[in-house]
């Protein structure tokens, strides 16, 4: 009798055992469960730790709690203003409600994943080159938006979206690069320009204060002669000064050169002296002299002549048989 008690507790003692290990489920820490009895949602999801489940009446179905890092594949896209470009992502999200997260879609994360893809092409369709390269913040917060709001009701919560990089054509690279060359070198003459501009203020300040002091312009002469003879040359190149310019700049004293005119007047020969003091022909003789002479005609007859009153003066007859001029 007593032999059978103990057979029957021994096996109430293994059935107890077996029904434990079959019953028994555990629930980590990062995990949440989700208890279906028949099919239906039972009670709250099971919190983590030891929990026990009617075998073959209830399934528990654990949901990880976690961040989830889902990267998007890259998508090709056309932005707003017809540049053809190619965009990879990231999404950060979890789960804050399991039971909404089982139900009420079929699979999460590949929910997840079609809905940042679609969102991915939107944005990139609305934005520009520019604001795709610099403007990042921005569009990563449209993007969150824009794939947050229907998660919203499958029980995720996206933490964070960021475009991991933006692929452009080889053509728009080279284009690029042909105006950041240009740019820097705008920005380079600019600030050559404005260097050039303080150096003149400056240099027209020390060239003022010299101007007060002559003596300044020696003692920074003697200054540039130390510091190219510093370097061993052989050859001293001397500037001249400007003063020195300035006094060959002005005209010879006019009084000496009166004074030499007057003295190469005085030495003359006396020869020239003599053929100077010589009378020198009159107009008349030289013409007389170049003007061939006509053979004379047969003499007229002579005309009365007038009486020669007294005090009156008779005009000459001019050689040329011209009319004089009244």
């Amino acid at each position: 009798m007593v032999q059978e008690l103990l057979g029957a507790v021994a096996a109430a003692a293994c059935v107890g055992l077996l029904y434990l290990a079959m019953a028994a489920r555990v629930v980590k820490q990062y995990e949440r469960g989700v208890l279906f009895r028949l099919g239906r949602v039972a009670g709250d999801a099971r919190l983590p730790g030891l929990t026990l489940i009617i075998p073959f009446v209830d399934r528990l179905q654990k949901v990880n709690m976690q961040i989830v890092t889902l990267p998007i594949p890259a998508q090709e896209g056309i932005t707003r203003d017809n540049v053809t470009v190619r965009v990879d992502a990231v999404v950060y999200f979890r789960v804050v409600d399991a039971e909404s997260a089982l139900v009420k879609v079929e699979d999460y994360k590949f929910a997840v994943s079609q809905m940042a893809q679609t969102s991915l092409r939107s944005i990139i369709g609305k934005s520009d080159l520019d604001d795709l390269l610099s403007n990042r913040e921005k569009l990563n917060q449209g993007l969150e938006l824009m794939i947050d709001s229907p998660a919203v009701g499958w029980g995720i919560q996206v933490d964070r979206v960021e475009i991991k990089d933006v692929s452009l054509p080889d053509t728009m690279k080279r284009s690029m690069a042909r105006q950041a060359e240009a740019d820097r070198e705008r920005r380079a003459r600019i600030i050559n320009a404005d260097a050039e501009l303080q150096a003149s203020k400056k240099l027209a300040e020390a060239a003022k204060q010299i101007s007060e002091t002559p003596a300044a312009l020696q003692l920074r002469l003697l200054q540039t002669v130390m510091a190219v003879a510093a370097e061993k040359n052989s050859t001293l190149v001397l500037p001249i000064p400007v003063e020195l310019l300035h006094f060959l700049e002005r005209g010879p004293n006019p009084h000496a050169a009166n004074a030499g005119e007057g003295a190469r007047a005085g030495s003359r020969s006396a020869p020239t002296q003599e053929l100077d003091a010589q009378p020198q022909p009159s107009v008349e003789q030289t013409l007389t002299k170049q003007t061939p002479v006509e053979p004379a005609e047969p003499a007229e007859p002579a005309t009365p002549t007038e009486p020669t009153t007294p005090g009156k003066r008779s005009d000459p007859v001019p050689l040329d048989g011209r009319s004089p001029r009244r």
